[in-house]
């Protein structure tokens, strides 16, 4: 009677040597697969970036008497919130931890929109060669989470094609290669936008 394991590592064998000569895709998602990786990983430094701005902004806008609070606690907890996340290699394969992910860096930035916004109505704060520097590096970062973002979108958006295609949804299934999360918006038009950060002297929004 034959080993169960042997009839197993004969059958993988056989369908290896098949998927070599018949080129089901195995070499792409070895490229998609690094690729994925490689544009997530750009996608965390640039949050990561935004994260450590934050407190130098928070300090300087505490130095200016009457700021509202309220503004002020939202981004705080918001980064609280979005840094406590535990960001690992998986999260890109399970859609429930990248939605939560999502929504926690979508509040962050939604309450440093709101901040900015705020910091037009004091006249000190436009004026504080420090703050003012902050928000162009601030600017720059969500320009740069918007490129890392969509590239990461563009990569997985080909790996999955390749995963749910035939014949090379085949090798998928042999090799684990399952689906990737990518990020979900409402408006697909929004996600290409750079945020829109309005710096200097341009009145109120």
């Amino acid at each position: 009677m034959i080993n169960p394991l042997f009839r197993r590592f004969a059958l993988a064998l056989g369908l290896v040597s098949l998927l070599g000569l018949s080129g089901c895709g195995y070499n792409d998602f070895q490229r998609l697969d690094e690729q994925t990786k490689a544009s997530w990983a750009e996608v965390l430094n640039q949050y990561q970036r935004r994260a450590d701005l934050i407190p130098n902004i928070v300090a300087t806008v505490k130095g200016e008497a009457n700021f509202e609070q309220e503004t002020l606690t939202r981004v705080i907890e918001a980064r609280s919130r979005a840094t406590a996340i535990q960001v690992t290699p998986e999260l890109i394969n399970d859609p429930q931890a990248m939605e939560r992910f999502q929504q926690a860096q979508g509040q962050l930035g939604g309450a440093l929109s709101r901040l900015l916004a705020v910091s037009e109505n004091y006249p000190n704060l436009k004026a504080n060669q420090g703050f003012q520097d902050l928000r162009v590096q601030l600017e720059g970062t969500e320009n740069r989470i918007t490129v890392a973002r969509n590239k990461y979108i563009e990569t997985v958006q080909q790996y999955n094609v390749l995963a749910r295609s035939f014949p090379t949804n085949i090798t998928a299934l042999i090799f684990s290669y399952a689906p990737k999360a990518g990020f979900t918006v409402t408006n697909e038009a929004e996600i290409a936008r750079p945020p829109t950060v309005d710096f200097g002297d341009k009145g109120s929004r």
